[in-house]
């Protein structure tokens, strides 16, 4: 069983997340690596997709879910028990804000605390997604630079016309791109 902890942010992209569960979940059964999903989404990520578009057999997560569960002291921390869980951590899509707050260790939501509590002998995978200007914008060269040195894997935005009409670089890798990476890692690194 490969534990596949999947992080969402405030990007348009995360219309995908239905789409991009169902595809991981079905391509992996389809090579007999069973998969257990829980979801991590900022709370502006909750405005791109409905809850009841996701299989109820997953657990989505969010700030609430980091405050209402810790009440005394030793009691579980999420994040650090979402980090213990997952195999595999793939954030896709990864916006500029949570971006810039990832590589400058800013740690205010769920996922950024996730991350920054993320066993670094474990895989993680990104997965930008922004407006070409934001893209294109010299910070963002070097944020992903900076997740890339720490061992993190991007998986490349793709250039096309994106959802506000801009053409350009910035668009999330397609949902199959994205899959195919992860069901790659997993064999390579023999988790299952």
């Amino acid at each position: 069983m490969v534990n596949i902890l999947i992080g969402c942010t405030g990007s348009v992209a995360t219309i995908k997340l239905p789409i991009l569960v169902r595809t991981l979940t079905q391509k992996l059964s389809e090579n007999s690596i069973s998969v257990k999903i829980r979801i991590i989404v900022t709370e502006q990520a909750k405005h791109f997709f409905k809850e009841t578009d996701i299989s109820d057999d997953i657990d989505i997560f969010s700030d609430h879910d980091e405050w209402s569960t810790w009440k005394n002291r030793g009691d579980p921390v999420l994040h650090i028990e979402l980090g213990k869980w997952a195999d595999v951590f793939l954030i896709a899509p990864l916006d500029a804000n949570s971006l810039g707050k990832i590589s400058s260790g800013i740690c205010d939501n769920l996922l950024t605390c996730t991350v920054r509590a993320w066993d670094m002998s474990k895989s993680l995978l990104f997965c930008p997604a922004m407006n070409t200007k934001m893209y294109i914008h010299p910070l963002t060269a070097n944020q992903i630079s900076t997740l890339i040195s720490w061992g993190y894997r991007e998986i490349p935005v793709t250039e096309k016309v994106l959802i506000c009409g801009d053409a350009g670089a910035g668009a999330m890798a397609e949902v199959s791109t994205i899959v195919d990476t992860v069901e790659s890692l997993i064999l390579e690194k023999d988790i299952h």
